[in-house]
């Protein structure tokens, strides 16, 4: 049996929510996107994003083809406005099957981590900072405060079409594992210790520990849209 909590919040310092998610137990498809573009254009790319995938996968496409046609129905959309200002979104996906094989996909700084007693991101992030810890420029530590640490390098709407990497990772979830989605308002203010900490209780459902992660990025600062969703096998 799947258990699951979701929650977004527009954070402390900001006007607008561009975060949006998906959680349809039906489908077996959990989603987290994360728009920009400033007002309205943000939460329009990861509007469409949302559903474009959803869509698709209801209509059994493969979960990777299914981002990549959000790519290409947020272009659609983006060339028909009159701003020359591009949109786009990051996306963080999980599917998961009837017999508990999962992939995930993602494009961004959106995560996804898995839980097995011990909290491993399976996700990597398409960053400035990620590249710069890959080439041993700097730490995971000095990624935290590095003055760049928001520039992704990936995103649904803004990165040329042929030059988009929707990256996938496979499983079995099996019972006690745990599936955590969320987008960069989570990470930026709460450390990964201490996301396990809050998902590693075995006292608290799985919509308790997502109340419990908004609030620790909320008394973090908020300074981002946070938006987190929990995926377990019981």
């Amino acid at each position: 049996m799947i258990e699951f909590g979701h929650s977004t919040h527009v954070g402390l310092r900001r006007e607008h929510n561009e975060d949006t998610y998906q959680a349809d137990p039906a489908l077996g498809l959990w989603l987290v996107a994360d728009g920009m573009g400033g007002h309205e254009h943000g939460e329009v790319a990861s509007a469409i994003a949302r559903d474009t995938v959803t869509r698709e996968v209801a209509g059994g496409t493969e979960l990777v083809r299914a981002i990549q046609l959000a790519d290409e129905e947020i272009i659609r959309h983006s060339t028909r406005r009159s701003e020359a200002l591009p949109m786009g979104t990051t996306i963080a996906a999980l599917r998961v099957a009837k017999d508990g094989n999962y992939e995930v996909a993602w494009v961004g700084d959106s995560r996804i981590y898995l839980w097995d007693g011990t909290l491993r991101q399976i996700s990597q992030d398409h960053s400035y900072v990620q590249e710069l810890i890959d080439q041993g420029a700097i730490t995971s530590e000095q990624a935290r405060n590095h003055p760049h640490r928001n520039v992704v390098t990936q995103a649904l709407g803004v990165t040329d079409p042929q030059a988009l990497r929707v990256e996938s990772v496979r499983g079995e979830l099996k019972p006690g594992m745990q599936l955590l989605l969320c987008s960069d308002g989570l990470t930026e203010e709460v450390k990964d210790e201490a996301i396990a900490q809050i998902i590693g209780r075995g006292d608290l459902g799985a919509q308790e520990c997502v109340d419990h992660l908004i609030l620790a990025a909320l008394d973090g600062g908020g300074s981002d849209n946070v938006t987190v969703i929990l995926v377990r096998k019981v």
